[in-house]
């Protein structure tokens, strides 16, 4: 290290002891105030305890919304369009089949051909099912045929095995791929890659296990996500060559589209929408869900949250600094004596002035510290009886105890200038 370099750590040094020198005593007698009047600096740091309690509350339960929505969210696919099939009931489902034959790969292929900014699609297709076993177990899980990209689209992985190509989709392979739930049902002793089920009267081999994404839950605004841990997958054309689809029923129940970057997904719905119209002869039996503007609606609820919340937590840190200022004022009148001979004995109006604002400074951050607790405890209570999920943001507790201390120095200010300007003879008299 250079001279330089020392002479400034050197200067930086005496500067930290004179300070010290200067903030350790206000503090210990700050501390003593505080101690000889317990009940009422209690009752001074309820309005910061509650009003910190409720933001870092606030911010617990919305940055655990946020995290569920953005997950849930991915768990459909943030670039993918989603039409599902809304066939009318009846003999209305009779006469719509004249015009339309309902959605179909035939729609997917056309939508990926005509319009440039789709990527790739996904169909699925749910199967009636009246028998699913192994020769090890039974399961009540779903059956979906899906085409191989579904699981991509959907962002699955497996955590055994290979999941299934379009070479399986075309060749109408017998195959299928198990979620945890399922996997474990049919097959309670492991070992399932490699074995077979049973789907209906069609024998599959299992060739994959789904990674469990453990989702916080399986609807978003209404809508269906996940459940993949409880189902089985086969190949599309696989169900649609080998299994039995009533007669009146179209051939997919849904199409999952992905998007090409740039695109604006609620545009691209539109066009989507329009095609699929036209080839449906103007029969409205789809309907199309764009994610991210389900995304976009939960976040503008959980800013209405916030910003009531912030609102009820900003008028309890405003009562809590009124609180503040009230207590200093009347601290202000009963030491009047103490300042008088302070002032009497060289202490200049710096010297008071800081004195009472470390006492404020202490009262604040006694509060934020309680407030955090009870945040804590406040957030983790509303998890257990409303089902909300929470998480922890570290920059915005840092915040809220910012905001709780720069209320109360700020509240503190009057108090503490009125202190210092007191006349030293006259607040001498007043003994």
């Amino acid at each position: 290290m250079t001279a330089t370099g020392l002479d400034a750590g050197g200067v930086l040094a005496r500067h930290v002891r004179q300070s010290a020198r200067h903030w350790l005593p206000d503090i210990r007698q700050a501390m003593a105030q505080l101690a000889h009047h317990r009940l009422r600096s209690a009752l001074t740091l309820l309005g910061m305890v509650f009003g910190v309690g409720a933001v870092i509350a606030m911010l617990a339960v919305s940055e655990g919304g946020r995290r569920e929505a953005l997950t849930l969210i991915e768990g459909m696919g943030v670039d993918n369009l989603i039409v599902d099939a809304t066939d009318p009931p009846g003999e209305e489902r009779r006469d719509a089949r004249k015009h339309s034959a309902g959605l179909s790969t035939a729609d997917a292929n056309a939508l990926v051909e005509t319009l440039p900014f789709v990527d790739d699609w996904a169909g699925v297709r749910p199967i009636h099912t009246w028998n699913l076993f192994s020769r090890h177990g039974q399961s009540h899980a779903e059956v979906w045929a899906v085409s191989p990209s579904y699981f991509e689209l959907s962002r699955l992985s497996s955590t055994a095995g290979d999941l299934f190509d379009d070479a399986d989709n075309d060749r109408f392979a017998q195959v299928a791929v198990l979620g945890e739930t399922a996997a474990r049902s049919l097959f309670p002793n492991g070992g399932a890659v490699g074995e077979f089920v049973k789907v209906n009267h069609l024998w599959l081999k299992v060739v994959a296990i789904l990674r469990d994404r453990q989702l916080p839950d399986d609807e978003f605004q209404g809508f269906d996500v996940g459940g993949e841990s409880d189902r089985v997958y086969l190949p599309l054309e696989t169900a649609l060559k080998r299994l039995r689809i009533p007669a009146w029923d179209p051939e997919l129940a849904q199409l999952k589209v992905r998007l090409s970057g740039g695109y604006s997904p609620t545009s691209a719905a539109g066009a989507v929408q329009h095609l699929l119209d036209r080839r449906h002869g103007g029969q409205k039996d789809t309907r199309i869900t764009v994610p991210v503007r389900l995304l976009a609606q939960h976040q503008q609820t959980q800013r209405i949250f916030t910003i009531v919340m912030s609102a009820v937590a900003g008028i309890s840190l405003l009562v809590g600094g009124i609180g503040i200022m009230n207590i200093m004022m009347a601290s202000v009148m009963e030491r009047r004596s103490e300042i008088g001979l302070l002032r009497a004995v060289g202490a200049r109006e710096k010297d008071i002035v800081r004195q009472f604002l470390v006492e404020a400074t202490l009262i604040a951050l006694f509060g934020a510290a309680a407030g955090v607790v009870l945040g804590v405890v406040i957030a983790y209570v509303i998890a257990a009886f409303a089902g909300w999920a929470v998480a922890w943001s570290l920059p915005g507790i840092a915040l809220a105890v910012l905001v709780c201390m720069a209320i109360a120095v700020g509240f503190g200010v009057y108090p503490a200038m009125s202190a210092a300007r007191l006349d030293p003879v006259a607040a001498l008299q007043t003994e």
